[in-house]
């Protein structure tokens, strides 16, 4: 893998993590498209590491402050949330413990990524139209929990993190805003525990300039995208995301029938 190859994984990665257009199905596609042999869930992994720490340090402030309210202030909205988070996470990590081989495997073949780019866009673009966005601050645990049963359909790519968790928000209630701050915070402790547990089979023969470089660029970028996404939902809907997932997928079908 050259440096380049690195820095644009490391983009997409970015993109894909917090637009709602999938990160893994981007990273599977790549190597699709370009012919090149897949990177692995190794530099995956990596890259799901720099985006978490990119989420980390956008929503630093709140990050802080849950965590705060979470133990001094349990009862406070802010400190509910933090434990409405922390338990909102277990669907996910329960699918991906006992699915983790066929995502690994059956769930990335293309016809798969193709189906849930084109079923999950038109969710979102359903949820962004009925949702009624109603609900502006107090989370109840019954929403928190919907919405991290929603993250677990993540596991197969092409669902999208962001995408599935801001269309079942959005389902639920809430403003699109929320919904997307929301996605967010649900993604740093699922994030941080599938890269805990894949960084204790990496040795530091693995790391190399490629995967520094791919590293950065996730970092960088994915900070810069978070700012765009926050910014840019205050005046638009998702439907550019929806069109673009429509269209990726018909163009995987086109490729696989010829």
């Amino acid at each position: 893998m050259t440096i380049t190859t690195g820095i644009i994984l490391g983009l997409l990665q970015a993109l894909g993590e917090f637009l709602p257009i999938s990160s893994s199905a981007h990273l599977v596609l790549f190597s699709f498209f370009t012919n090149n042999t897949y990177q692995g869930l190794t530099f995956d992994v990596l890259l799901h590491l720099a985006t978490l720490i990119a989420v980390c340090f956008y929503f630093r402030k709140d990050l802080f402050n849950l965590i705060k309210k979470g133990f001094t202030e349990p009862k406070s909205s802010d400190g509910r949330l933090f434990w409405y988070i922390g338990l909102a996470t277990i669907p996910a990590a329960v699918a991906g413990y006992f699915l983790e081989d066929l995502a690994e495997e059956t769930f990335r073949a293309p016809w798969v990524l193709a189906t849930t780019l084109i079923i999950f866009a038109l969710l979102l673009f359903v949820a962004d139209r009925k949702g009624k966005q109603n609900i502006k601050d107090n989370l109840s645990l019954k929403v928190m929990l919907l919405i991290g049963c929603a993250q677990a359909l993540a596991l197969v790519p092409g669902v999208s993190r962001s995408g599935i968790t801001i269309t079942a928000a959005l389902f639920l209630g809430l403003s699109r805003s929320l919904s997307a701050r929301i996605s967010f915070l649900l993604s740093m402790p699922i994030i941080a525990g599938a890269a805990v547990l894949k960084l204790s089979h990496i040795s530091l023969s693995q790391i190399d300039a490629p995967l520094i470089a791919g590293f950065l660029s996730a970092l960088i970028g994915g900070f810069l995208v978070i700012k765009f996404l926050m910014k840019y939902i205050q005046k638009h809907n998702f439907d550019i995301f929806v069109y673009y997932r429509i269209l990726l997928g018909i163009i995987i079908l086109i490729k696989l029938a010829f």
